[in-house]
Formats: structure tokens, C-alpha cells, sequence
């Protein structure tokens, strides 16, 4: 599904990324792991072609998007729910989620049974929605593009308990039905059982890469501990 080959990624004269690999098979739930400021969000807008790799190359269902702009990217059917879920706050749910829409399994009423929340609130503005809320709207409008991956940045950064819970019911749910993930998060309890496999990134470069069991106590203390 996607192939990371050896990325090395520039903001500016400084470099972020030092050769980066990560490899997302069909149907899978990849963990993209690692402390603040190690290369997770860089990583995830090269893949998008917001940070583009100066070396290494990405392919995406056997094509090389390395070079390609983040819209062409995006028509080949990755979905993004970005850090910071950046809904557009003026429009009401029903509008952020059909801005977004493509031909495809994922409609409103799907939308609706994944997220009964947002029915509720089809015509309220997204700003007037809680975190959590706007959490649920920004996977829904990823989900509107009808991708055959879908990358969440920070899947469950500072949302309530019971929120959170809710979101993870639903990547689970994603999940079971097929879909391919990659997911930066630091909830590891909710995180592990779901994993098919862990990258985890130490400054800007591969620290590890695994299987959820064989991430050991030792290993979380070194790479994911403050």
C-alpha cells in the first residue's frame, strides 16, 4: 500500500528526516511512534507532499509520489486527519463532510453510523463543536475522500476520556472492515492491541521497528518515555 524508502526531509537549510523507512501493507494499522519532535508529523507531510522528500523516494499502490504536489497525492486516495483536526470552522458538519466527498462506499449515513455525534450536529458550525467533536469531524472528512489509506497525525492528543474512547471504537471499527492505517498516537494501552506493526522514530531517523509484542518495557523507556 505505501513505501517509505530512505527520506531525508528539509525545513529550510535544517534537516528533519535521515533516511526514513516505514513500509503500510493492505488492511494493516501501522504505529508511527516517538517522543515530541522526532520526525512523526514530518514524516506524514512527506508522505503528503507538504514537506517534500530531497532524497529517497514513496510509492503509493506501485506509484512514485515522491515529486508529486499534496492534491495530486491526495487524488490517489490517501485521506489525511492532520494534527490540530483543522475543520473549516465556518461551515456546519454536513458541509465539512460533503466539501470533501468523493465517489466511493463512504457516504453521509455511513458517516452517521460510525459517528452518531455528528448527526446530531449536521447543522451546527464546526466551530461550535467540542474538541472531541471536531476530532469525529475531521476523520469523517478524510473518510469522505474515500481513501485506500488513511493517516491520522495525534489520533487522540488532548481529548477527554470518554471522547477518546469513542475514537478508537472507531478506528477498531475501521480496522475490522479492511482499511489500511497509519497512526501517530501516544495512547499506547488502546494503541497496542490494534497494531500490526510499530515504527518508532528517535530524531529524525528508524529507532525500531516491530511487532506490538515485541515492544518491550526496556524498548518504550528509551524511545516513548519523557
Amino acid at each position: 500500500m505505501l513505501t517509505v524508502e530512505q527520506i531525508e526531509s528539509f525545513y529550510g537549510p535544517s534537516q528533519a528526516l535521515f533516511g526514513v523507512d516505514l513500509q503500510v501493507n493492505h488492511g494493516e494499522l501501522v504505529a508511527l511512534m516517538g517522543r515530541n519532535g522526532m520526525g512523526k508529523s514530518t514524516t506524514i507531510r512527506s508522505v503528503f507532499g507538504l514537506t517534500p522528500a530531497r532524497r529517497g523516494r514513496i510509492h503509493f499502490r506501485g506509484r512514485d509520489i515522491t515529486q508529486r504536489s499534496a492534491h495530486r497525492i491526495a487524488q490517489l486516495g490517501l485521506g489525511l486527519v492532520p494534527e490540530g483536526r483543522r475543520c473549516f470552522r465556518s461551515l456546519t458538519v454536513r458541509e465539512n463532510l460533503v466539501a470533501t466527498a468523493r465517489p466511493g462506499p463512504w457516504d453521509l449515513q455511513r458517516i452517521a453510523r460510525l459517528f452518531p455525534r455528528l448527526e446530531e450536529r449536521w447543522g451546527q458550525s464546526a466551530q461550535t463543536l467540542s474538541g472531541g467533536e471536531q476530532q469525529m469531524l475531521a476523520i469523517g472528512r478524510a473518510l469522505m475522500t474515500n481513501p485506500h489509506l488513511l493517516v491520522l497525525d495525534e489520533a487522540t492528543e488532548g481529548l477527554a476520556p470518554v471522547i477518546r474512547q469513542e475514537i478508537w471504537r472507531a478506528i477498531g471499527e475501521l480496522k475490522e472492515q479492511g482499511l489500511s492505517i497509519l497512526l501517530v498516537d501516544k495512547s499506547l494501552r488502546e494503541l497496542m492491541p490494534l497494531a500490526d506493526q510499530c515504527v518508532v522514530l528517535e530524531k529524525g531517523r528508524n529507532a525500531w521497528t516491530g511487532l506490538p509484542t515485541e515492544l518491550s518495557a526496556d524498548l518504550r523507556d528509551r524511545y516513548l518515555g519523557v
